[in-house]
């Protein structure tokens, strides 16, 4: 891939919004794929289908809306070479649920998260603030809501196979029980429960009965996380990370700074 450089000239902005145009492209496909080629075979609830409906709604707008953009500023989708990474990772991830939502959503869509910020600045700084306000104020958050999916239904996972067979509709009190950890980052909208499947938000009810949610969190699903990314992602994750819209959405540094880039010190 040739370098797209830092937005300085015309030509460089159009590769730079071609770039993301391409990212939503593939995003809005891995969206109904790990729905078709996932969601009945795991027997995921209604509120996993819902979700990810939602996120290839945002895609697909997101898509459309820059490739618009792209077009006023003289260019077109198909103008400049593109990278195939992501649609790589989908058929590295493609019979593993996990390492899909762990490589695609917490990833990749994590790393968009902490290159939006410096990207939306080069638009700025070259004179383009109807591209940076429409990355700023449209993509950007929405982006967080998607990593925050992939994060909730993550952890789902980890949480159902330790939670045994036990039904949602089987523990007290699951249908208004709403978990702070995984739902108080979402979008209002995205925070209502469905009333058939096991919901995360019961599964956390019924573990945290136990007293051991805590150690869940900690040791089984960010190992997990750990050792699924390292299986399936090449190479160690680049600094430097958005600690802020990654915490916004549902992850801290024990998730992701354990497989960065480590500083090597030269020899003197």
């Amino acid at each position: 891939m040739p370098k797209l450089g830092k937005g300085g000239s015309l030509q460089s902005r159009q590769a730079i919004l071609h770039s993301l145009v391409h990212t939503e492209s593939w995003a809005i496909d891995l969206s109904w794929d790990i729905i078709a080629r996932f969601g009945r075979q795991e027997s995921m609830p209604r509120e996993f289908f819902s979700d990810f409906v939602r996120v290839a709604q945002d895609e697909g707008r997101h898509f459309t809306l820059l490739a618009a953009r792209l077009q006023e500023m003289g260019s077109f989708y198909g103008a400049f070479s593109a990278h195939d990474g992501l649609w790589d990772s989908a058929i590295e991830t493609s019979q593993n649920l996990l390492a899909r939502l762990a490589v695609e959503h917490c990833v990749h869509e994590a790393r968009g998260l902490d290159v939006l910020p410096t990207i939306i600045t080069r638009f700025r700084k070259g004179g383009d603030e109807h591209t940076a306000d429409l990355l700023e104020t449209v993509v950007y958050p929405e982006e967080i809501t998607h990593c925050a999916a992939g994060i909730k239904w993550f952890r789902y996972l980890i949480l159902r196979s330790l939670g045994g067979h036990q039904s949602a509709t089987s523990l007290p009190g699951c249908a208004g029980f709403q978990s702070l950890s995984v739902v108080e980052k979402l979008p209002k909208q995205q925070q209502g429960g469905h009333e058939d499947g096991q919901s995360i938000e019961c599964l956390e009810r019924s573990l945290r009965s136990l007293e051991i949610v805590g150690s869940v969190e900690c040791d089984a699903v960010i190992q997990t996380f750990h050792s699924t990314v390292r299986k399936y992602f090449r190479g160690p994750l680049k600094p430097p990370f958005n600690e802020q819209a990654r915490t916004a959405a549902g992850f801290g540094p024990e998730w992701y700074e354990p497989l960065a880039v480590k500083d090597v010190k030269m020899p003197k």
